[in-house]
């Protein structure tokens, strides 16, 4: 997935999101709606959140020091971690408070009552030219797999973070749309302060589902199996390389993959003919995975002692 896909969705649902909470603000303030007031606060935690991408983005490219040798392409993972807690803490849990208050003391919409209507179904065009923004830089790497998968496997987090923001957003602003609309038809301001709890409830439950996904990649992730597939092809398609004794691979950063494998060699290799097999199986991985950068090859001789143990978890020393 390229960065610059993320970055052009990232601020695409900025832009919406930043001209939204205006225009709710301003319906909150000369309507007392409470479930604008919710939307108006889960977009400025929208937009904080794009900022918190944009930044963590722009971190992530620092180059490699003494101190972290591996650069900082995780980066963009913790900031990723920070927006769900920010969805969770100030959007979500805002709203739940915010509709508990309106159901315990609710109060009918009697001034500008065409306002809040107005503005959310703004909102939602606006929202959907985000999604359809996310939707289009999605495509272009997600390829046959599912929505869900794709928001499950994909090792850059910026795109599936806006298109479950935006989703949110949008199923977000019809329930403020259905309580406005029967608030003002009934008069009874209890339906404002449910469609507000619905709206918390949606939030909670996308910050948590974003969470779980962030903290897999912080915690650090392998390759696909497709990866580790086009990998082991390409380390067994050279000369001198009897077989791979085991292999472990880490992704450093979302386009950044470290690949640490020991393989098997003939007893008589000369020392200079493995170093030429070891270059040329580097050559072969970045062919086959471009973004396998790191790349670290131990050559050993094969034994099934070794072997067993690799399979129990120990390591295989001599």
């Amino acid at each position: 997935m390229s960065a610059e896909g993320g970055t052009r969705a990232i601020i695409a649902a900025l832009t919406a999101n930043l001209g939204i909470a205006v225009t709710k603000f301003v319906a909150w303030l000369l309507t007392g709606s409470s479930s604008m007031l919710a939307e108006a606060i889960h977009s400025v935690a929208d937009s904080g959140n794009q900022l918190l991408l944009l930044i963590g983005g722009k971190r992530a490219k620092r180059k490699a020091t003494p101190e972290h040798p591996f650069g900082y392409g995780r980066e963009r993972y913790i900031y990723a971690f920070i927006v769900s807690i920010v969805l969770f803490s100030v959007g979500g849990l805002f709203a739940l408070y915010e509709g508990y208050h309106k159901i315990r003391h609710p109060e009918a919409i009697d001034a500008w009552q065409w306002v809040p209507v107005t503005v959310l179904v703004v909102a939602i065009g606006l929202e959907t030219y985000s999604f359809m923004t996310a939707i289009k830089e999605s495509n272009h790497t997600r390829g046959r797999t599912s929505w869900v998968n794709f928001v499950r496997r994909a090792k850059a987090p910026e795109l599936p973070v806006v298109l479950l923001e935006d989703a949110g957003a949008l199923v977000g602003l019809v329930l403020a749309l259905f309580g406005v609309v029967l608030t003002l038809i009934t008069g009874d301001g209890v339906w404002d302060g449910i469609g507000t709890g619905a709206i918390g409830i949606l939030l909670v439950s996308i910050a948590g589902i974003l969470a779980v996904e962030t903290k897999s990649l912080l915690l650090g992730e392998g390759a696909t199996p497709e990866d580790v597939h086009k990998i082991e092809t390409a380390i067994l398609a050279g000369e001198g390389i009897e077989r791979i004794i085991h292999m472990k691979t880490l992704y450093l950063g979302p386009e950044e993959l470290l690949v640490a494998v020991k393989i098997a060699v003939p007893r008589a290799e000369r020392a200079d003919d493995l170093a030429t097999h070891i270059d040329e199986t580097e050559k072969r991985i970045r062919e086959a995975v471009p973004i396998a950068r790191v790349i670290y090859i131990e050559p050993d001789i094969f034994s099934e002692r070794k072997a067993s143990a690799v399979a129990e978890g120990a390591p295989a020393t001599a």
